[in-house]
């Protein structure tokens, strides 16, 4: 006579990681906001500092304490790379016709540099819990990933549910766009097996109110302009007018680039169509967000005549605000060089003036190709013969997701529906993650579950950064279900 295999209880599945959420988990991410384990291009001396190794070891450590039965776990260190954690839990299932796909889950532990703007109560390195969300840098983005990863295995082996093999790895240069991530990966390829489900803890949600599965994320072409015109500063009265602004300068080349009155990009090799299964999902994503797909930015707003005007986005379409987000080009200048602090502004001719720019990049363009013709775009022809130059700091492609096989669609909506209430959500993120690139050209019949826990207001790289553990809870456990529906 078989024996009974175990139906998952939802219900029992919720309470449990919820707990485990609870009475550990947010103290251990009160400890990791703690640590400023910034990203490798944000700290070059990390390697000294050690703040990475320190968030990668403690997260070690605390798996292993779980004692999950047959979990295997190791630090690896290649020569001259970050490191990254890597575990296995071996399946409890038979295998089917002899094969056993793989789980592979994915997190980082690197954090984005503090920003300013802080709540006067707050800062990026001092965790705050209040009303249900863990304020500080890097706890949603996403060093719950780990945590929240093994969260989900043990709830699923204490109701002895059979599950795939699974393995983890969390790096730590993710916010320097991945450079380490393919040599480790080629390193454990065999070790990981064949790849059947991906799940990626680093993206967002459109609410919290529903599971949301990311379908498509943009690229990203980064690096630094500079435009210089004199050796050194010269009085303003003695040679303005004569010697041409290097802001001037600055705005005339990226005049080439984009169409400052909308925002538009100008090289059509920047943009791509937009596939109709995405727009149709954008169309549906919009009837459930609605306004809230442009309200819940902080925009700025001012007092005029007795009432108050509130700063506008560039569109006020839900449908298209969507579109604009996750698959249209955009430029943003992050940072600047060459500008003296208003408070030290003397009447000077600065010599030079340097921006920062990040160009997100549609889903289907290439991000190699769009660096090439950006650096020939901006340098070549410089007006009047100042030094114009373009150093690139990084590319990476966007990602499209495969199609969603019926298994794992009907999988989502369980989940989403026995823990939230409410059917899934397909919804693309304008973000970059590298890595869903890479695995989905290593393991090009998986199954993609992007998700995660950056939803309205978490402001993620910015201030007054936080973790939504209510949703985090119920992420968990729908992350767990979906694992245990994998055929």
């Amino acid at each position: 006579m078989n024996a009974r295999i175990p139906v998952l209880e939802s219900t029992q599945l919720l309470t449990d990681v919820s707990r485990s959420w609870d009475d550990d988990i947010v103290h251990r991410l009160h400890e990791y906001v703690e640590v400023p384990a910034k990203s490798p291009s944000f700290d070059p001396q990390w390697a000294q500092h050690g703040w990475l190794h320190r968030v990668l070891h403690a997260a070690a450590d605390w798996v292993r304490a779980q004692q999950v039965p047959g979990l295997q776990l190791e630090i690896i260190e290649l020569p001259g790379r970050t490191p990254v954690l890597f575990f296995e839990v071996p399946a409890t299932r038979a295998a089917s016709e002899g094969s056993q796909q793989t789980v592979l889950m994915y997190g980082h532990l690197d954090k984005q540099p503090e920003f300013n703007g802080w709540r006067s109560d707050l800062g990026p390195w001092t965790p705050k819990y209040q009303d249900g969300l863990l304020y500080g840098r890097g706890a949603a983005d996403d060093g719950y990933a780990v945590y929240a990863s093994v969260a989900a295995i043990q709830a699923l082996q204490r109701q002895q549910v059979p599950h795939p093999r699974i393995v983890g790895l969390i790096e730590t240069g993710e916010e320097s766009g991945s450079p380490d991530l393919i040599p480790y990966i080629d390193a454990l390829r065999v070790r990981m097996g064949d790849v059947g489900l991906v799940m990626c803890l680093d993206s967002g949600a459109g609410n919290y109110d529903q599971l949301w599965l990311t379908t498509s994320l943009r690229g990203l072409a980064s690096g630094v302009l500079k435009v210089e015109i004199l050796t050194e500063g010269v009085h303003s009265g003695d040679a303005s007018g004569l010697v041409p602004s290097s802001f001037r300068i600055m705005r005339q080349v990226l005049d080439r680039l984009e169409d400052s009155r909308n925002g538009h990009l100008l090289p059509a090799s920047f943009h791509c169509e937009v596939p109709q299964e995405r727009v149709a999902q954008a169309r549906a994503a919009a009837a459930i967000l609605g306004e809230e797909v442009y309200r819940r930015f902080p925009w700025a707003h001012h007092d005029c005549g007795g009432s108050t005007l509130v700063a506008l986005p560039t569109t006020t379409d839900p449908l298209e605000a969507l579109l604009k987000r996750t698959w249209q080009p955009t430029l943003s200048v992050t940072g600047a060089e060459g500008f003296p602090s208003l408070q030290d502004a003397g009447n000077v001719l600065r010599p030079y003036t340097a921006f920062k720019l990040s160009l997100r990049l549609p889903p289907l363009v290439d991000a190699a190709a769009a660096v090439a013709e950006l650096k020939t775009l901006l340098e070549d022809n410089a007006p009047y013969q100042a030094n114009v130059t373009f150093h690139a700091e990084g590319a990476a492609s966007g990602w499209n997701a495969p199609a969603t096989a019926p298994w794992f669609e009907q999988a989502l909506n369980q989940a989403s529906l026995a823990h939230f209430g409410a059917p899934v959500g397909h919804i693309g993120q304008g973000g970059t993650i590298p890595l869903m690139n890479l695995l989905s050209q290593g393991f090009p019949a998986a199954q993609m579950m992007v998700c995660g826990v950056l939803g309205p207001k978490s402001n993620a790289h910015g201030p007054n950064e936080f973790l939504h553990v209510p949703y985090a809870r119920r992420l968990t456990a729908a992350v767990a279900q979906v694992i245990a529906q994998m055929p």
